[in-house]
C-alpha cells in the first residue's frame, strides 16, 4: 500500500523530523544539567515549573524554521553546502523567534547560557544528522515499485513530468506496459514492457507495489480481472490523475474528465464556519504583520521617492479578478517606471527592463506585496490562494486554458501553492502550469495546508526567490 503523506511531507521526512526532535530534546536536557553542575546558581529552583515552556521555546521555533527554509522538502535540490547554510539560517531564525516571544510576553528568559550553547550544539548535531540521512538516502524510505499500464500519450505525461531523479524519490519506475489503443508516439526513454505472461504474474514476479492505469483507450481494453486479482493481493491500483496529483502536487488539467471531478474527494461546497474562521485568521494576521512591518514599508516609500523624485507615486493600484470573478483594486508598492504600460497591458517577465532598482529589490524579497495587507483587511484577499490576475489576461486565458475560471472559486492570496511549486513565468504555458497547482490547492484546501504554505513561503522571502 502507498504510504500516507501530508502533501509533500513523506514518511522519510516524518522520521527525520522525529529524530531531530529527539536530538533537540536531548541537547536541551544536557544543557540544563551542565549549567546545574558547573553553574549551580544559574538556574534557581523557581524556574523548575517553567522548564517545559522554555523547552517549547527552544525546540519548536527551530523545527518550524527548518520547515520554513525547505529542509523538510524531500525533493529539495540543494548541495550539502547549501544544506549547511540553510541549517545555520534555521537555527538563527529559531533563536530570533524565541527571543522575540520572550520580549513580547511575560515569560522571563532562561538564566545562564543554556539557549546559546544549546543552539550551537543543535547546529553541529543537526548538520551531522543531515549528513547521515543523505548518506543513508532517507529520501527513498517507503519507496514503491510502480508499473504504468499504458505507453501512449497519457502515459508519456508521467515520463515528461517526472523525468528527474528528484521527481522519483518516492517510487521506482518498473516500466510502461504497451496497451491496445495506445498512441504510437509515447514513451521515449523509459523501458516499454511487452507482456509475455499475464499481468498479475508479471506484477508478482517483479514485486510491483502499485499499478498506475494510464492507457489511452480504456473501454474494453483494460485487463479488469487481472487488476481485480492484483488488488485483492495488496497491490495498489491508481488512476493516472491521482498518481500525478500525489507525486507532483498538481492536477493534470489536460487529463481531467468530468466523472473524475464528480467522484473525487475535495472541491467541497461552501463551508460557512471555515469562511468565518478564515476571515478572522486573515484579519488578525494582517494586523500583526502591519504592526511588525510598518518601518520597512516607510523605508520603502522613502527609497522610491529618492530614486524617482518627490512627485513620483509610491503605490500603484490595479484592477484584478477576485472571488467568483468579481473585480477589485489591488494595492502594491510601485516597482516599475511610471510609464511601464505606455504600450498597453503586458505581463511582467523575469529581468523586466521596466523594473526600477528599488523595485528589483522589493520584488525579490516580496516587500512590494506588503500594501496588499489592506486588501486582506477588506476581505478581498486572503494570505493563501491563487494569485489574482488582471481582467485583460483573464479574458484571454479563460478562452485558451480549460478550467481556468475554477481558480476564482476561492479568494486570491498573497502567496499560494503555485508560488511554492513553480518558478516565475509570464507565458500562457506558465499560466497553465500554475493553474494545475491552483486546482490542487482548491481541491485540498484546509487550514493545515494554509499554515504549511505560509511557513514554506518564508523560504522564498529569506532566500530572495521572488522575481
Amino acid at each position: 500500500m502507498t504510504s500516507a503523506r501530508f502533501h509533500d511531507i513523506h514518511s522519510g521526512t516524518r522520521l527525520l523530523f522525529i529524530v531531530e526532535l529527539i536530538v533537540l530534546t536531548a541537547i536541551y536536557l544536557v544543557g540544563l544539567e551542565a549549567d546545574r553542575t558547573y553553574f549551580p546558581d544559574a538556574i534557581p529552583k523557581y524556574w523548575e515549573g517553567k522548564l517545559v515552556l522554555h523547552f517549547a521555546l527552544f525546540v519548536f521555533p527551530i523545527q518550524l524554521s527548518i520547515l520554513s527554509v525547505g529542509l523538510y522538502n524531500r525533493k529539495m535540490r540543494e548541495t550539502f553546502r547549501g544544506v549547511i547554510r540553510r541549517m545555520f539560517v534555521s537555527i538563527a531564525l529559531g533563536y530570533f523567534i524565541s527571543t522575540a516571544i520572550y520580549g513580547l510576553t511575560p515569560a522571563e528568559v532562561l538564566p545562564g547560557n543554556v539557549r546559546e550553547w544549546s543552539c550551537l550544539a543543535a547546529f553541529i548535531s543537526l548538520v551531522l544528522i543531515r549528513y547521515m540521512a543523505v548518506t543513508l538516502r532517507y529520501q527513498h524510505m517507503g519507496r514503491q515499485r510502480v508499473l504504468i499500464l499504458g505507453a501512449g500519450e497519457r502515459a508519456s505525461i508521467i515520463e515528461r513530468r517526472m523525468r528527474r531523479r528528484a521527481d522519483r524519490v518516492s517510487f521506482d519506475l518498473v516500466g510502461f506496459v504497451k496497451m491496445r489503443g495506445d498512441a504510437e508516439k509515447g514513451i521515449e526513454s523509459d523501458p516499454i514492457i511487452e507482456l509475455n505472461t499475464s499481468l498479475e504474474a508479471y506484477v508478482f514476479e517483479n514485486k510491483v507495489d502499485e499499478i498506475v492505469v494510464a492507457s489511452d483507450e480504456r473501454r474494453s481494453n483494460l485487463p479488469v480481472d487481472s487488476l481485480f486479482h492484483c488488488k485483492l493481493h495488496g497491490v495498489e491500483i491508481t488512476d493516472i490523475l491521482d498518481f500525478i496529483e500525489r507525486e507532483t502536487g498538481q492536477i493534470a488539467v489536460n487529463l481531467i474528465y468530468p466523472s473524475w471531478v464528480i467522484y473525487s474527494n475535495g472541491f467541497q461546497s461552501n463551508n460557512y464556519l471555515r469562511n468565518a474562521f478564515d476571515w478572522l485568521f486573515n484579519g488578525v494576521l494582517a494586523i500583526f504583520l502591519l504592526a511588525i512591518t510598518w518601518p520597512f514599508m516607510l523605508l520603502t516609500a522613502i527609497l522610491i521617492k529618492i530614486e524617482d523624485g518627490l512627485r513620483s507615486p509610491v503605490f500603484y493600484s490595479q484592477e484584478r479578478i477576485g472571488l467568483n470573478g468579481r473585480p477589485f483594486k489591488i494595492v502594491k508598492f510601485r516597482s516599475m517606471t511610471t510609464d511601464a504600460e505606455k504600450n498597453g497591458a503586458q505581463m511582467a517577465t523575469k529581468g523586466d527592463a521596466r523594473v526600477t532598482r528599488v523595485g528589483n529589490f522589493i520584488r525579490k524579497y516580496r516587500i512590494d506585496e506588503l500594501p496588499q495587507l489592506y486588501n486582506v483587511l477588506r476581505g478581498e484577499m486572503g494570505f493563501v490562494g491563487p494569485r489574482p490576475e488582471r481582467p485583460y489576461f483573464v479574458r484571454e486565458l479563460v478562452l485558451s486554458i480549460p478550467y481556468y475560471n475554477q481558480r476564482h472559486n476561492v479568494k486570491p492570496g498573497l502567496t499560494g501553492w503555485a508560488q511554492l511549486k513553480y518558478p516565475y513565468g509570464s507565458t500562457e504555458e506558465d499560466s497553465l502550469e500554475k493553474l494545475k497547482f491552483d486546482l490542487y490547492y482548491i481541491k485540498h484546501r484546509s487550514f493545515l495546508l494554509d499554515l504549511l504554505i505560509l511557513v514554506r513561503t518564508l523560504e522564498i522571502v529569506i532566500f530572495g526567490k521572488g522575481i
